[in-house]
């Protein structure tokens, strides 16, 4: 999860509940930022979880770093007998991360990274909350990221943006327009994840025609970044647009659920 967030953000929020902890990244859309927000449930996760937020009613912590960083400190765990994070005081606030190695003698090795984090005051909090899902005009089931990955990689050589529209037949093109040359990807029979209704969120994609297509040009590299930062695989992977204004994609997997957004290009 670590190694795929590392390639999404050069730096992230690390937010930290009795119950799950977030990888939360929120750049501008207004500066044509992506965001990412995603999920995972400490119980998959660590045998053992205690923490203490900054008071009774606000049992949260919020938590700046750079996630390279922490996923070089967890490539030393690999064949680790125990692995033990805390949040430390040291010269400034940091994450120790505490590998203990199989070792050959009785006595344990322990090898200690202290990762440099910055502690986001509880004023700050509110711009860290939990993106909605955006009023789509077409929800579609993504195809399998390898080939889909393969294909934009190519199209990258051609041209900096990528339009991507669907419908609601379970069709997905892929598209790249130059002065010089158009190329696109067809995708058939994908299918269309169906969303409660009284979530409000499905308003735009009711009632429309089933073959009329969504489209949303976006940053190619962004896209690209995306799928090739996929180290968990993931069990449903699906993509909402919202015409001209954004696409946001979301990967489930059993323990951890992403959700990324990439603003639309004039």
């Amino acid at each position: 999860v670590i190694n795929t967030i590392a390639k999404l953000a050069k730096t992230c929020t690390l937010r930290l509940t009795v119950s799950k902890l977030y990888f939360i990244l929120s750049d501008k859309v207004a500066n044509g930022g992506v965001s990412m927000w995603c999920e995972l449930c400490q119980g998959n996760f660590f045998d053992e979880f205690q923490m203490e937020g900054v008071a009774a009613e606000h049992n949260e912590i919020y938590l700046e770093l750079v996630p390279e960083n922490l996923a070089r400190a967890l490539k030393t765990a690999q064949s680790a007998k125990a692995v033990k994070m805390k949040l430390t005081n040291k010269h400034c606030p940091c994450l120790r991360v505490a590998v203990e190695l199989p070792s050959l003698s009785s006595s344990s090795r322990i090898v200690t990274h202290d990762i440099p984090v910055g502690v986001i005051p509880r004023r700050l909090w509110n711009d860290f909350r939990e993106p909605s899902v955006p009023d789509f005009d077409v929800s579609i089931y993504l195809p399998v990221l390898k080939t889909m990955k393969s294909v934009v990689e190519r199209m990258k050589n051609l041209s900096n943006f990528i339009v991507i529209e669907a419908n609601l037949s379970g069709e997905m093109n892929l598209k790249i327009e130059t002065d010089l040359v158009s190329v696109t990807t067809h995708f058939k029979d994908l299918g269309n994840p169906a969303w409660a209704s009284e979530d409000g969120c499905q308003s735009s994609a009711q009632g429309r025609d089933p073959d009329t297509m969504a489209e949303a040009r976006i940053d190619i590299k962004k896209l690209q970044q995306l799928l090739a930062g996929q180290q968990v695989n993931p069990t449903k992977a699906l993509c909402n647009i919202v015409s001209k204004r954004i696409v946001h994609f979301i990967l489930l997997h059993e323990d951890v659920s992403l959700q990324y957004f990439i603003p639309a290009l004039a």
